[in-house]
């Protein structure tokens, strides 16, 4: 299944190439809003930003940059380029960069673009756009426009993914480890792994998918935005991102014994999708727990969410700019 990602193509034609889809008319890119991270890669200084300025210059484009020193500036940035009329707004960093910026984007006329800025970047990866820094502007200046579903959680967006249980409890131990520690992340991200699996950590949920209910006892619920492909080496990887359809694991190993051999195959890579989740696909889904407040993440984030969490897939809300 893994493959070349395929989408809904909005590339000017004399007519749609499928029912009802209507080709996005591109306009002649010229100026751009760039929104960088400033702990991110190429964003860190001023010679940094000029030496990005003069890339999107040889290929025609003035790129209007503002590095953002927190996740809010990064937010509150892509509001102002979005009053400001900006045709393409573009995000450099991580994934929590991308999707900060993306989730203001979601729903409006405007094109996005992504420089991932050497960190890993599922998003980008699974749309094709280049993690080498020129390439990825040449993207942003020559590339065709695209669009995309995004998914939603009590209103809030993921561009990937989002989980209960298991991982979300691992990142909240890891970022305590790190700043109360000083621990490095791969170390940190050890000790938070041992840590949440000696605490036996399941969930008992009730999800409802096309009107059916479904009680499940749980270390680990996913959901993307999407179908992936959780298979082997492959975990994580989309074969597409216009399908309208949110696709919902349910890890189905009960029990200390089924729990730990649950990660050791996912630490190796041998997660089989049949033998290791319930599946289901739908548009949208309602969680449900006997806790009020339930700890989400989202796009790896991970935020106290008020239960019943209400997940809905939003099609064609974001429209990208992937390689021509």
């Amino acid at each position: 299944m893994a493959g070349r990602l395929h989408y809904r193509d909005f590339d000017p034609a004399p007519a749609p190439r499928s029912p009802g889809a209507q080709p996005i008319r591109e306009p002649t890119v010229k100026r751009i809003t760039v929104i960088l991270n400033g702990s991110a890669g190429a964003g860190h200084d001023t010679q940094a930003v000029n030496d990005l300025r003069q890339k999107f210059s040889l290929h025609g484009c003035q790129a209007d940059i503002t590095l953002a020193g927190s996740g809010e500036d990064i937010i509150a940035a892509a509001h102002k380029a979005l009053a400001d009329g900006a045709a393409v707004v573009v995000a450099g960093g991580g994934d929590g960069t991308i999707n900060a910026v993306a989730s203001v984007l979601a729903g409006s006329a405007a094109g996005f673009g992504g420089l991932p800025l050497r960190a890993l970047n599922h998003f980008a990866k699974d749309l094709g756009i280049p993690l080498e820094l020129g390439e990825a502007v040449r993207t942003v200046a020559e590339g065709r426009r695209i669009r995309v579903d995004v998914g939603a959680v009590n209103e809030k967006i993921f561009l990937n993914n989002s989980s209960l249980g298991l991982y979300p409890d691992i990142v909240r131990e890891r970022e305590k480890q790190q700043r109360r520690l000083g621990r490095g992340k791969w170390p940190a991200a050890a000790w938070a792994t041992i840590a949440a699996l000696r605490r036996f950590p399941f969930l008992s949920v009730r999800v409802r998918v096309d009107g059916v209910q479904h009680a499940r006892r749980t270390p680990f619920v996913f959901i993307g935005n999407n179908e992936y492909i959780m298979q082997g080496l492959s975990i994580g990887a989309r074969a597409r991102l216009d399908a309208g359809t949110l696709s919902l694991y349910v890890a189905q190993r009960p029990g200390r014994l089924g729990l730990l051999r649950f990660a050791w195959r996912a630490v190796c890579g041998r997660l089989a999708q049949e033998r290791d989740f319930d599946v289901m696909l739908s548009d949208r889904l309602d969680i449900e727990t006997r806790h009020r407040h339930l700890r989400v993440a989202t796009d790896g984030e991970v935020s106290n969410m008020a239960t019943p969490l209400r997940y809905r897939i939003l099609p064609a809300a974001l429209t990208v700019i992937v390689p021509s």
